[in-house]
């Protein structure tokens, strides 16, 4: 399984909170969610993401609350993948869950700049950074995450 995408680069610490502010978590609606996904660190975010991008963090990516909120909206507003230094370990289990692939690569994350266009195989776990010609290795998937992923989610991998 391949994506592509153009990057939304962030630091350290983004927070679930930054990701979908509490304000909104009055719906579960998933379009909701992701009509304010990022809102109060990139104001610009929904405007600019196109379905398949890509958002590459720093260290503790979607640290704060469990909310589940926040992996949902970023997946429904089209990104494909999070890479980042490291994720909050909820996070990390929260976007599996839901579907979203996530990806810890410190070296990608630190080269890769807002606005490269990114290839990822999840079956290999190689990062192809297509604007710099510059390519990393993060830790494959196995393939029950591969399994659950692909079929959308924790919940749709058990029917």
């Amino acid at each position: 399984m391949k994506v592509c995408g153009n990057v939304h680069k962030y630091g350290d610490n983004v927070d679930t909170d930054v990701i979908i502010p509490a304000r909104y978590l009055n719906t579960s609606d998933h379009k909701e969610l992701a009509a304010h996904c990022m809102e109060d660190i990139d104001k610009d975010f929904v405007n600019k993401v196109k379905e398949g991008d890509i958002i590459v963090a720093d260290q503790n990516f979607g640290c704060g609350s469990s909310r589940e909120h926040a992996p949902i909206a970023i997946k429904e507003s089209g990104i494909s993948c999070v890479i980042a230094s490291t994720f909050a370990r909820i996070f990390y289990r929260n976007a599996i869950n839901i579907g979203l692939p996530i990806l810890e690569c410190d070296e990608a994350a630190k080269a890769i700049s807002n606005g490269d266009v990114v290839e990822i195989d999840f079956d290999s776990g190689v990062i192809n950074d297509l604007t710099s010609g510059k390519t990393f290795q993060a830790e494959p998937f196995p393939d029950f995450i591969l399994e659950i992923i692909g079929a959308g989610g924790l919940l749709n991998s058990l029917q």
